[in-house]
């Protein structure tokens, strides 16, 4: 099961109104912020129907999952996006699948993706960061966050674009507004602190994203206001 075409049409035309409306309060350009649709557990279809509606960027949870789905949109000009958890012993397979990193969280994982990346190329890629630990095991703890941006621009086969994380889900989004603002203060820092320029700030899902937005977001996940409901597997 899945949402309609049309439904889909409608979907991003009401996701990105409200980008340009939050852009507009935050005093930014609605083109700076990038949607990118989060398709896991989608089919394929849905990712086509995004691309001819003009969304670019998509994101898959799962290496396995985006396998059996990669073949059949490969003939689109997108960049597909990791952003759930990569294991270490997956890292040959997400680099041929995956134009981005986005939640690299140690320095083995780095040192894999490095080793992985082979000659010539240079992985874009962000640094997952935990700031609630009640959401997520997986991320960089905060008290780590600077070694291991360290580590990464001593890599050249690597290229760290920013900073990645993922609020609690509550019951109002407002209480997701400080960890959005601790983000990007800690992006800011740790830009000082290595002198490098960290311009990403994924941030902000279907229901907090507008206050991601306001908050600094250059990137937004979006899955249920683009896809609909998701359904079991």
């Amino acid at each position: 099961m899945g949402t309609s075409p049309s439904s889909v049409a409608e979907n991003v035309a009401a996701v990105q109104e409200r980008v340009e409306r939050a852009a507009a309060r935050a005093g930014r350009k609605a083109a700076d912020v990038t949607i990118v649709g989060v398709s896991k557990t989608f089919p394929a279809e849905r990712i086509r129907e995004a691309f001819e509606l003009g969304i670019r960027h998509f994101g898959e949870n799962r290496v396995q999952e985006w396998e059996s789905k990669a073949p059949v949109v490969e003939d689109l000009a997108a960049t597909w996006h990791l952003v759930g958890h990569l294991q270490r012993n997956k890292a040959a397979r997400a680099i041929r699948l995956f134009h981005v990193i986005d939640s690299l969280d140690t320095l083995p994982l780095a040192e894999k993706l490095s080793h992985a990346a082979g000659e010539g190329r240079r992985l874009p890629l962000l640094i997952e960061v935990r700031l609630d630990p009640g959401v997520t095991k997986t991320g960089c703890d905060p008290t780590e966050l600077s070694r291991l941006v360290e580590g990464v621009l001593l890599m050249p086969r690597l290229e760290l674009r920013g900073l990645m994380t993922v609020p609690e889900m509550t019951a109002d989004p407002q209480e997701a507004r400080p960890v959005f603002r601790r983000l990007r203060e800690m992006r800011d820092a740790v830009s000082r602190q290595h002198h490098c320029q960290l311009p990403e700030l994924s941030m902000g899902m279907s229901r907090d994203f507008e206050i991601a937005i306001e908050e600094g977001a250059t990137q937004i996940r979006i899955g249920t206001a683009l896809f609909g409901a998701r359904h079991p597997r």
